[in-house]
């Protein structure tokens, strides 16, 4: 059985400890002196002196861990999950082992703006009625006003029978500054990503999410174009035209995206395009619900082209303009 330094130095302590407590009133004083000692002692300079050397990997590869086709994270040899206490007894050493593991690691951000508001009950305005009139004599608006909570009560049973589910009036009330997907894409581009310490950026956008990626980069260019490494689009309804996309804007989607879209065609088949942005090829689907999913896998190996290309080069968009190639020989 292995003993680690800092045991064999805090256990006599523990047992000086409790023999001091055993005493009477004169060992106050050895206390008081024994709890200075223990303050002036640095546990974390006995952890280090009993721990390996802090180096670790660069790469995800040289920890023997990589990511499945389900997206989990797996080692290499033994396809077991990660396991954090990989040296007993050194928490400290496992700790800066999983940070520096972490660094290579992906942090992801889902953007789902279909459902930016809340619902809220109507506020009922007050309806003045007529019955209030002071002229009539006061039977006579007591009946009015019977008759009116009849109607009203009938009226609101039949409003329940036609649409049970809506019992309340009710309003939506759109979230700060993320009353659209568009205006949802830019705050957190803004509050989340642009302060974010993440050097490369991938997005997947699907549908509507394409427009709203666009959206972005008209409003802040340069940000995305000194972050983001690669774009996959999936059956995206982008119009670079109608949205008024700049050519600079137009050369970088051609560059750096592609857009798998819906098509009877297999993976990767390349599609002809109107317009005059990123390369479209097939997503192995006809289901517009569905193009993200199938194409995964090459989703997945064109960002990996697109990192390794910004890793080596200061250039990256060849080797991306090679990938849209490749599409098209196919």
């Amino acid at each position: 059985m292995s003993v680690s330094l800092r045991s064999l130095i805090l256990l006599p302590i523990w047992i000086s400890m409790a023999q001091i407590q055993q005493g009477g009133p004169d060992e106050k004083e050895k206390t008081t002196a024994l709890k200075d000692l223990l303050s002036r002692i640095d546990l974390d300079e006995l952890m280090k002196k009993d721990e390996p050397p802090l180096d670790f990997p660069d790469t995800l590869e040289g920890f023997e861990y990589a990511f499945n086709e389900k997206g989990q994270l797996r080692h290499i040899k033994t396809g077991e999950p990660f396991v954090f206490n990989y040296r007993e007894d050194l928490h400290r050493w496992n700790q800066k082992r999983y940070e520096a593991l972490g660094e290579e690691g992906y942090g992801v951000i889902v953007l789902n703006p279909n459902e930016n508001y809340i619902e809220v009950e109507k506020p009922k305005i007050p309806v003045q009625s007529s019955s209030d009139s002071s002229d009539e004599p006061a039977e006579k608006r007591e009946r009015k006003d019977k008759v009116s909570k009849e109607t009203k009560k009938r009226r609101d049973f039949y409003e329940k029978y036609r649409n049970p589910q809506r019992e309340k009036e009710m309003m939506q009330l759109y979230i700060r500054e993320n009353g659209s997907p568009e205006e949802h894409a830019v705050y957190v581009w803004d509050h989340f990503i642009a302060q974010s310490a993440a050097e490369k950026v991938f997005f997947v956008a699907h549908s509507y999410g394409g427009l709203a990626f666009v959206e972005l980069m008209i409003q802040r260019e340069a940000d995305v174009k000194s972050k983001v490494a690669a774009v996959a689009l999936t059956d995206s309804v982008h119009n670079v035209w109608h949205q008024e996309a700049g050519k600079t804007i137009r050369e970088w989607m051609r560059e750096n995206c592609c857009n798998w879209v819906s098509s009877s065609e297999p993976l990767d088949t390349s599609v002809e395009s109107m317009l005059p942005d990123c390369p479209r090829v097939s997503a192995g689907t006809d289901r517009h619900e569905l193009t993200s999913w199938k194409s995964f896998p090459s989703i997945f190996k064109f960002f990996t082209e697109a990192s390794e290309a910004k890793n080596s080069s200061p250039k990256p968009a060849l080797t991306r303009r090679s990938h849209r190639i490749k599409h098209e020989e196919l």
